[in-house]
């Protein structure tokens, strides 16, 4: 097992290893003493799975509770969603000492994370991710979130977990499309932070060892999130290829996760940048080469002007401004502001 440990306002551990679900119980009866009662949210292809192992390992240690089962994917983050969420919680008299728990891939984290946020105005929560995705990205950092018509994460709030529990035996029972899809955020850290990460994928591609690279994508996030909590500063750079991602992600209709569309605004982002003299030639073909050995699209038919309605609407957007995330080099990115008259031209040169 490792531990990461995020020191933020709340302080918590992320730990990573096969097994751990089975200590749940004692963890969350020994992080929240004063629970009476649990409510365990996940997904209709994550319950069937792993619920129980969780539900028993809470009950063992004299919790009580319910599980709240959601048809997955993101068509489920929306505000509706999260009304009906609150409103079980209501129901099962959950009270502020008591413990929410988000046990699925980021839809499950978003969703329960913002629940836990707003109910009863901030109840305690506990992040299970059993995704790739999730447990590198969307589980840590306390950024919880549900969707809007308008666009992703439009509905937020900044509440973090009282602990992360990521046990990579879930990751075995991951279909091979969601296994894909969550390396795109490990490539995307590798790009933002780490050469030696990025050479090592490129040479073991999915046959990297999970733990190990789980942490140190963690810990990489971790760093940014600890010297920038609210969102205001270092941290927008984990933005790299989410601006163009998330456009591409709504305009598909949600038939590319969230993982391949962040692969393509990568490597669009890297194309445009070796036009603009921004980074080397080298830096698209090498993102490139290992996206597609990865089997991560690098390219969308989309039209860049519906691409650019979304991208109007995204949260990232200050006033006329949109910071994109520039790669210099591999392992070396900084915040580029763009005027939105000028973001056209720029995507236009990396499609």
């Amino acid at each position: 097992m490792t531990t990461v440990h995020v020191p933020v306002s709340a302080p918590y551990d992320v730990e990573i290893g096969p097994g751990l679900l089975a200590g749940l119980g004692a963890k969350a009866r020994a992080l929240c003493p004063r629970a009476v009662r649990y409510l365990l949210v996940t997904d209709d292809a994550v319950g069937p799975l792993w619920a129980q192992k969780a539900a028993d390992s809470l009950n063992a240690a004299g919790l009580t509770g319910a599980v709240y089962t959601l048809p997955h994917g993101e068509a489920s983050k929306t505000a509706d969603s999260l009304l009906k969420l609150l409103n079980f919680a209501a129901d099962q008299h959950l009270t502020r000492t008591d413990l929410f728990l988000a046990l699925g891939g980021g839809m499950a984290g978003d969703l329960t994370g913002l629940a836990a946020a707003v109910f009863l105005r901030g109840v305690a929560y506990i992040q299970i991710p059993t995704t790739l995705l999730a447990a590198v990205d969307s589980s840590v950092g306390g950024k919880t979130a549900v969707d809007l018509p308008a666009g992703k994460n439009l509905m937020g709030a900044f509440w973090q977990p009282k602990y992360v529990l990521c046990d990579t035996d879930a990751l075995a029972t991951l279909p091979e499309d969601i296994f894909t899809a969550g390396c795109a955020e490990v490539i995307k850290t590798a790009v933002l932070f780490d050469e030696e990460l990025f050479e090592l994928l490129s040479a073991d591609g999915k046959g990297f060892d999970r733990e190990s690279v789980i942490a140190r994508c963690v810990a990489w996030k971790r760093d940014v999130v600890a010297e920038d909590e609210r969102d205001t500063g270092r941290r927008a750079l984990l933005n790299l290829g989410h601006t163009l991602g998330h456009a591409v992600e709504a305009c598909s209709n949600f038939t590319l996760s969230h993982g391949e569309s962040v692969a393509v605004g990568l490597a669009v982002i890297c194309r445009a940048c070796a036009e603009r003299g921004i980074c080397g030639p080298d830096v698209p073909y090498r993102v490139d080469a290992l996206l597609e050995k990865f089997g991560l699209p690098t390219r969308t038919d989309i039209p860049l002007d519906a691409l650019m309605e979304k991208m109007l609407s995204d949260k990232k957007r200050t006033g006329g401004t949109i910071n994109l995330i520039v790669p210099e080099w591999i392992g070396s990115c900084r915040v580029l502001p763009m005027d939105t008259g000028e973001v056209y031209d720029f995507m236009r040169e990396g499609l």
